[in-house]
């Protein structure tokens, strides 16, 4: 047997804000401070303090790990050096910024791929992360504020944590920081302040940052409450949700609604794609590569994914969506002509046609956009 096989995951501690500037990489510091105290082996592994002097401030004291030289097209970028971290094998490593993507020609596309390596080493992490990041909360976040939200965590990795700190501050306080340039340099506040940092967007995005942390509470109270039982009464009772995967490009979206409702009602989740061809490669190029993507991300949530060939679509998903006791079935609303109509085309409304003992939830698409 491997050494690694008989090292202990390490723990994972994410600092949760609702926006830049509420105080994540702060707090995470000053938890660090005090680790250090009780004489905890602790390092900062990547720390971006933004040239805030109150950050900076903080993390003095403390072991830095330097960071990484990448050439990139030219130019110098520095980055975490992970097998720096491993090398050093502190107790903690403090890891910035959650969702940053590496600079390309890196080991890892994203941060939290490193931070994983970091855990399966048995080191323990604590990171920052803000609320629009999450990758289910994409499409809320877009409607709240306008933008998309192209860095994202997949909500496995958050679910996984042991410990999740909300930092919060009132969009007042936050505000004023802001106008006093205290998070933004001079030239640029005028421009948050009338984009991203609206006080309406602001009161929004704390009000989701609480719910969802609330609904992190439940979700770990629920687990520490369930006894073998209860799962056995809890099997007959539970909720099953379908969502019905197809090359519209709304598909994400309604991946991301279905994995929500699945999360808070601690639901099973299946994403399934029906063809009509003998095979699944058999489809057009262009439609299979768009479905593969979507299947692929839904397996990004921790969703399990279905392909099943039929003649006919809506009676092959509500067949299968009996078959395994489904409870609701997510598709995505889609305009059609009065030829589709004529034809039964629309696979939407044929699906809710059969599907009358079953509930079908049609999720209209809100974003100008929608892209995984």
């Amino acid at each position: 047997m491997s050494l690694m096989a008989n090292i202990q995951q390490g723990k994972l501690k994410v600092c949760l804000g609702y926006a830049a500037g509420v105080g994540k990489t702060f707090q995470m510091l000053a938890d660090a401070q005090a680790a250090v105290q009780r004489g905890a082996d602790l390092v900062v592994a990547y720390l971006e303090p933004h040239a805030r002097a109150d950050t900076i401030s903080q993390a003095q004291g403390l072991e830095v790990i330097p960071r990484r030289e990448i050439e990139y097209r030219g130019q110098t970028f520095y980055d975490m050096d992970t097998d720096a971290v491993l090398k050093r094998r502190p107790g903690i490593a403090l890891v910035d910024e959650l969702a940053h993507t590496n600079v390309p020609g890196s080991d890892r596309a994203k941060r939290w791929e490193d931070i994983a390596v970091l855990q399966d080493a048995g080191i323990e992490v604590w990171t920052t992360m803000n609320l629009q990041h999450i990758e289910s909360l994409n499409d809320q976040i877009w409607q709240i504020t306008g933008i998309q939200v192209r860095e994202t965590v997949p909500d496995g990795i958050i679910r996984q944590a042991a410990e999740i700190v909300t930092v919060d501050v009132t969009p007042e306080a936050l505000l004023n920081r802001i106008k006093r340039g205290a998070i933004y340099k001079p030239e640029a506040v005028e421009k948050a302040l009338v984009g991203f940092f609206k006080g309406s967007n602001l009161a929004a995005l704390r009000e989701l940052a609480l719910r969802q942390a609330a609904h992190e509470v439940d979700q770990r109270q629920t687990a520490y409450d369930e006894t073998s039982e209860s799962v056995a009464i809890a099997d007959q009772q539970a909720e099953r949700i379908l969502i019905h995967i197809t090359a519209n490009p709304s598909t994400a979206m309604l991946i991301r609604r279905g994995h929500r409702v699945a999360d808070y009602l601690h639901a099973e989740c299946v994403a399934l794609f029906v063809h009509e061809t003998p095979g699944f490669s058999d489809l057009p190029p262009e439609e299979r590569q768009v479905v593969e993507k979507h299947l692929r991300f839904a397996r990004s949530l921790q969703i399990e994914t279905q392909v099943l060939g039929g003649k006919d679509v809506a009676e092959t998903v509500v067949e299968y969506a009996r078959r395994n006791r489904i409870t609701q079935i997510f598709v995505a609303h889609s305009k059609s002509g009065f030829s589709e109509r004529l034809l039964r085309k629309n696979h939407a409304e044929n699906i809710v046609r059969l599907a009358q003992d079953l509930q079908v939830i049609v999720v209209a698409d809100r974003n100008r956009n929608p892209s995984v």
